[in-house]
């Protein structure tokens, strides 16, 4: 075998690991936030924070002010439920590509509200991972197990596999 060969199916084993650890780093944040009681309260605490903070820019201060601050209980409950989502959806490989767009833009939103912490740039190093090689992030996924590797042969089945085959 030459070492094209071996790199080259070396990729996928790689890159899916990337994906499960972002998807495990996506699930401690969230459970982290559960088991502290996350709730209205911190969001209310962002952004009267973000929107007092010279760091944080303009725009997004409107934003904080507006936005999350009219409304602290429906993102104290959506913002773990959102990590929990993206950690699972990537350690299960389903909705890969959309799963880490959706963490960058969640970091991105993160980092603007000068919320910092050390392993953001790690999560959005391994999301870039995913993003220029999304073929190989999904390749050991469950979806693209169903949808090419169990034998089901039914018109349901068919069916099944075919939605399933525009997300693997």
């Amino acid at each position: 075998m030459t070492a094209i060969a071996s790199r080259v199916r070396a990729a996928p084993v790689l890159v899916g690991a990337a994906r499960i650890v972002l998807g495990l780093l996506w699930l401690n944040e969230g459970i982290t936030k559960y088991r502290a009681g996350f709730g209205s309260a911190d969001i209310a605490l962002v952004a009267e924070s973000a929107a007092s903070n010279s760091r944080v820019p303009a725009f997004f201060q409107r934003f904080a002010e507006s936005v999350l601050g009219g409304f602290p209980c429906f993102f104290g409950v959506v913002v773990p439920f959102l990590e929990v989502g993206l950690g699972v959806a990537l350690v299960v490989g389903v909705l890969t590509l959309p799963a880490a767009l959706g963490g960058v833009g969640t970091l991105v939103m993160y980092w603007l509200s000068d919320q910092l912490i050390a392993q953001y740039p790690i999560m959005t190093a391994l999301a870039g991972v995913l993003l220029v090689w999304p073929l190989e992030a999904r390749r050991y996924g469950l979806a693209t197990l169903l949808v090419h590797h169990v034998p089901l042969n039914t018109s349901a089945a068919r069916v099944l596999r075919g939605r399933l085959s525009r997300w693997t």
